[in-house]
């Protein structure tokens, strides 16, 4: 039997999967994907899995992968129609936490789950995540998008990736070397980042996400959806001074601050040090929430956090770092 010149399937159209559309989605995204491209990557987009040659002249070097979504907050980006920035956000919630290792980000692959393949939505998308590629200076390699009618509604869709990075063994950023008196370096961030979003949807349920907050400068919507700091460029050069390091994500202060001390130590942290940002006292005074439930769910302006002996350096050195606090010896993680 002969196969039929024709490679599109009707049959398949027909159940609510374009073919087609995936090819021209492809089409459109290379441009993008061509943007990420750095030093160790082999073959092109298209293949059936992406390659990246690790870097010369490392003794012992140490993969260190990690992986995320954006969560809910994608259901403010399908309100406000704007695609190109969730990419952004995934790729930063993945190399983020790779850098908490002391590990450099090599290469990211994504997956875009959608109910209907429109593809210059989906070029959209993946425009973001090449985007967060180009900030943390690794390559987009590779990914992969699936139309999945009936499973999704036809204008929304799912979007997660991972990323690997590589550390050489001996500078593996290990919690057991802080001691009492080290600093904690807060790192700002650009807002909310991607967590605790089912909570700010409940909050703003109903809410016009176009209206203008004259207290955000533009409207809620927009800042919502401001993409997630990226930290690489700040913080590599500094690694050296860095003793270990807490990317503040789902879970605030209390669940991600403890997790890189040792045991039998605590942060004690200055609230009134703490920059917070314009959004948190928004979401605080909308939502009616305490203080401290605020630090137990949201970054509160605070997306990385250093510790290190050597802070006058990195404050100098990292663009908005600040003292917030210190390390000190005894039980309760974080002591606000």
């Amino acid at each position: 039997m002969t196969s039929p010149k024709n490679t599109t399937s009707n049959s398949y159209r027909e159940s609510g999967v374009d073919v087609q559309a995936g090819y021209d989605a492809v089409k459109l995204m290379r441009r993008h994907v061509e943007r990420t491209l750095i030093p160790g990557v082999l073959g092109g987009l298209g293949g059936f899995g992406g390659m990246f040659e690790l870097p010369a002249g490392m003794s012992h070097p140490v993969l260190v992968s990690g992986t995320d979504g954006v969560g809910t907050k994608l259901k403010i980006a399908f309100t406000m129609n704007t695609h190109n920035t969730v990419g952004i956000d995934c790729v930063a919630m993945c190399v983020n936490d790779v850098l908490c290792c002391g590990a450099r980000p090599l290469f990211f692959l994504d997956y875009v789950a959608v109910g209907k393949n429109y593809p210059e939505r989906v070029a959209e998308i993946v425009s973001g995540v090449a985007e967060g590629c180009v900030q943390a200076e690794c390559a987009l390699i590779g990914g992969e998008t699936a139309e999945m009618p009936g499973f999704y509604p036809e204008d929304e869709y799912d979007i997660a990736g991972f990323c690997v990075g590589v550390v050489e063994r001996e500078k593996i950023l290990d919690p057991k070397n802080v001691k009492a008196g080290d600093a904690l370096v807060a790192i700002p961030s650009s807002g909310v980042h991607s967590n605790g979003f089912s909570l700010v949807r409940k909050i703003f349920a109903g809410r016009d996400f176009h209206e203008y907050i004259p207290e955000l400068g533009r409207s809620l919507g927009e800042e919502l959806l401001t993409p997630t700091r990226i930290y690489v460029k700040d913080v590599l050069p500094v690694l050296s001074r860095v003793k270990s390091i807490a990317h503040i994500t789902g879970g605030g202060f209390y669940e991600n601050i403890p997790r890189c001390l040792p045991e039998g130590f605590c942060a004690r942290i200055n609230p009134a040090k703490i920059r917070k940002l314009p959004i948190f006292d928004v979401i605080m005074r909308t939502g009616n929430i305490e203080p401290d439930e605020m630090f137990h769910v949201f970054n509160m302006g605070v997306g990385m956090m250093l510790v290190t002996d050597e802070p006058g350096e990195i404050v100098r050195a990292v663009n908005g770092a600040y003292i917030i606090g210190e390390v000190a010896e005894g039980e309760g993680g974080v002591l606000l």
